[in-house]
């Protein structure tokens, strides 16, 4: 006999995160659903989130979406990390690039024998031991060609244009059922008994029903705020930065397959290049710099022309208290803001759509399944807090007032601990299934000036001769490799072709 079952789905608001949503849940939820998708042209969306991490392969692999289509539909290039400009000291600069660093040997990590080395004076920059990074800075790129090699393949993501994107994602998702309704959400109905929310109401009148909603409505938080009453958590006091200014320009000669994050006096740039143009953007903290002091910054900082005037966003950096409440899922913006100095927006909205489906509801919303969404979700974003927040507190920029602060405050009990871990012994732990690997906790805590006064024991044994060798046939090995590679250019031209 059929039972009922949850089937009508509202998602509120579009951009990258409501047509990521319905993208994905059309694609999963293939029969006796119907999703909604509601949003007013008259709203702008953000749509700064150019930057992404490898997970993105995962999602666009879901949908079965071309890596070529998506590539020519985006104006996409290849990234194979971020590059910290001064943010240690003027002058100075490092790559957390994606993929391996070195190799380890046995049960020890290969940051233990770096460490070591250094002490010795044998070893160079971290990176200099990133096939990653060795690639990213002679600005090429390869796929891998299948055959059996001792280097690992290069690790990648993106950078795409965030509306074309939503735009592809819009056009996958109506073409598997997804409607559309224009218009401004101006209020909802909620059930006096449960309390959940049983429709909206347009601005117009009409209703638009569903038994499951989607919050996709940005900072304004409209449905998981204002009608489920989910607090929103500050988090300025470790992430300071509170305003940010975007501007496009025309793409420079000098391509990079990275993202840029330059610091500035109080606070950081990013330079991320597409295939049309160049995104830019200055992040900082009011309390130290002027609005037309950062517009200036950012101006005076851009490597071509700009194609339009810098717009202005404000943000508090934090989450809500519940991202599921009643039954409202929050994603995106209006699940939370932390800035894009990882490149993790995208990313979060694509593990909480992979949690809600991982949670979906069946004839009715389950508490338990709900409060294990709640608390994975938590989890996630206060690890990545701490990922972010340790780039502020191990700066070395003294006498800027800005980052002098962020020397000084208080940091989450969590990361400190982690840090001491590895300044006293070169160890790592890494939770769980955080996102950010041992790996990335090494290159940012080395790149930032954390390093090991101690490592592993067994990286002892390995002879100086020995040691010295190890990373010479590994620096060497990855040089090598990568002037074989093609450039960015030719990779993305053959591809276009093909």
């Amino acid at each position: 006999m059929a039972t009922s079952r949850i089937s009508e789905i509202v998602i509120a608001g579009g951009g990258s995160a409501g047509w990521m949503t319905a993208a994905a849940l059309s694609r999963f939820l293939e029969r006796g659903y119907r999703i909604t998708l509601v949003e007013s042209d008259a709203i702008g969306t953000v749509g700064v989130g150019e930057a992404t991490i490898p997970q993105i392969h995962l999602f666009n692999a879901s949908l079965g979406i071309d890596e070529r289509d998506f590539l020519a539909a985006t104006q996409a290039t290849i990234k194979l990390g971020i590059e910290f400009v001064d943010w240690l000291r003027p002058d100075h600069r490092y790559m957390h690039a994606f993929g391996t660093v070195g190799r380890g040997l046995g049960l020890v990590p290969f940051h233990h024998y770096w460490a070591r080395a250094r002490a010795a004076g044998q070893a160079e920059e971290y990176g200099a031991y990133s096939y990653n990074e060795t690639a990213a800075r002679s600005g090429r790129f390869a796929k891998s060609d299948g055959r059996p090699s001792a280097i690992p393949d290069l690790a990648y993501a993106y950078h795409f244009d965030a509306g074309l994107y939503a735009a592809m994602l819009r056009r996958f998702a109506e073409a598997r059922g997804v409607v559309r309704v224009e218009g401004e959400i101006k209020g909802y109905d909620k059930d006096g008994e449960s309390g959940d929310l049983k429709a909206l109401v347009m601005a117009d009148g009409r209703r638009v029903e569903g038994q499951l909603f989607i919050d996709c409505t940005g900072f304004r938080g409209f449905l998981i705020g204002d009608a489920m009453g989910s607090a929103y958590l500050d988090w300025s006091n470790f992430l300071p930065c509170d305003r940010a200014l975007a501007v496009p320009c025309e793409r420079s000669a000098a391509f990079r397959p990275f993202t840029q994050s330059m610091a500035r006096p109080a606070g950081w740039q990013w330079r991320i290049p597409l295939q049309h143009r160049t995104g830019n953007g200055h992040v900082y903290c009011s309390s130290f710099m002027a609005d037309d002091d950062a517009a200036d910054v950012l101006m005076a900082n851009l490597d071509g022309k700009a194609l339009a005037e810098p717009r202005p966003l404000r943000f508090t950096t934090g989450r809500r208290d519940r991202f599921w409440a009643g039954n409202v899922v929050a994603l995106g913006l209006a699940a939370g803001f932390m800035e894009p100095l990882e490149s993790t927006s995208i990313h979060l909205v694509q593990s909480g759509i992979a949690r809600l489906l991982d949670y979906f509801p069946g004839a009715a919303i389950e508490p338990a399944a709900r409060d294990q969404f709640n608390r994975l979700s938590v989890f996630e974003w206060e690890s990545i807090r701490d990922f972010l927040v340790l780039h502020y507190r191990a700066n070395g920029r003294a006498g800027d007032a800005f980052w002098d602060a962020c020397r000084a405050m208080p940091i989450p009990p969590t990361l400190a601990e982690r840090i001491a871990l590895f300044e006293a012994t070169g160890a790592i732990h890494r939770e769980h299934e955080e996102l950010f690997t041992e790996e990335a906790w090494a290159q940012v805590m080395i790149g930032q000036g954390v390093v090991p006064r101690a490592w592993h024991p067994l990286a002892d044994l390995l002879s100086g001769a020995d040691l010295g060798a190890f990373l010479m046939t590994l620096r060497d090995g990855y040089r090598r490799k990568s002037a074989s590679l093609p450039t960015h250019d030719e990779f993305l031209g053959r591809m276009m072709a093909a």
